[in-house]
């Protein structure tokens, strides 16, 4: 509340909340719980600061005791219908306690679909979706998941995350979230799918955002902090992402850019 409230007084108009429970286990019921760390946040936020614009991530491998992002099979593989399930619960509960928009990042198929039916049946019509549309496997997720306690316990995400290779998929990915009812699509990461952004931005009718990811963060930051470079590095990049067509971007350098750290 501390930090939002700070930025808030610099600029800042919209928040993306992840959580990290006080327990896990195999189906991560602890995403969907009302009494959870997200949707505590929301009613906390919405309360201290109403005119924040709350954006809930929507996913079960920071919950899971596995780290994946769903129950597991017997085959060790994620039962895509049963972790669409809980992303159904889970946004249902954070629509329930304030959220504006959910955001599925699971690359589940059939999730933003599934969500958007779930949040109409339960009265909540006007909450947004924003999907995580076109998330690629990528090496960039390192700190996050670290940070988010989240790292795969066996295996990995190539399953169901898209080859950083194919450029195709994506847009194929992009338009099936559209059809579903996606009301904003993501491209994650951003520095390194720049052309994608560009691509989205082209091709499809609806707001593209970009996500400005962990380890293109601590990039930057190590880098400055060795004087190899100077923090408007993260200017001239944010400036690339938008460029490339992006209308929203999350990013960690949020601060920096508000309190005017990273030059205009």
């Amino acid at each position: 509340l501390a930090d939002a409230e700070e930025l808030h007084s610099h600029g800042l108009r919209a928040v993306m909340l992840f959580g990290i429970p006080d327990r896990k286990d195999a189906s991560g019921s602890a995403g969907w719980a009302e009494d959870g760390i997200v949707p505590m946040a929301i009613r906390a936020l919405k309360t201290k600061l109403p005119g924040m614009f709350v954006f809930a991530d929507v996913c079960l491998c920071e919950y899971t005791d596995h780290g994946h992002c769903g129950p597991i099979t017997a085959s060790k593989e994620v039962d895509n219908d049963a972790a669409v399930e809980g992303y159904v619960k889970a946004s249902v509960a954070y629509a329930k306690a304030g959220a504006d928009f959910v955001a599925p990042s699971g690359m589940m198929d059939g999730t933003v679909g599934a969500i958007r039916r779930g949040l109409d049946s339960a009265g909540h019509s006007t909450t947004g979706i924003m999907g995580y549309s076109a998330k690629y496997a990528s090496a960039f997720y390192g700190p996050f998941r670290d940070a988010a306690q989240s790292p795969p316990q066996f295996g990995d995400r190539k399953s169901y995350q898209m080859d950083f290779r194919n450029a195709r998929e994506a847009m194929k990915e992009i338009a099936l979230d559209i059809e579903e009812g996606a009301d904003i699509v993501m491209v994650k990461p951003a520095l390194s799918y720049l052309d994608i952004i560009r691509e989205a931005r082209n091709r499809f009718d609806r707001p593209v955002a970009a996500y400005n990811v962990s380890g293109e963060y601590s990039m930057v930051k190590a880098a400055v902090e060795k004087g190899w470079v100077g923090p408007e590095i993260a200017l001239e990049i944010l400036a690339s992402i938008h460029r490339a067509g992006a209308e929203i971007i999350i990013t960690y350098h949020a601060r920096e850019f508000l309190t005017g750290s990273l030059g205009r």
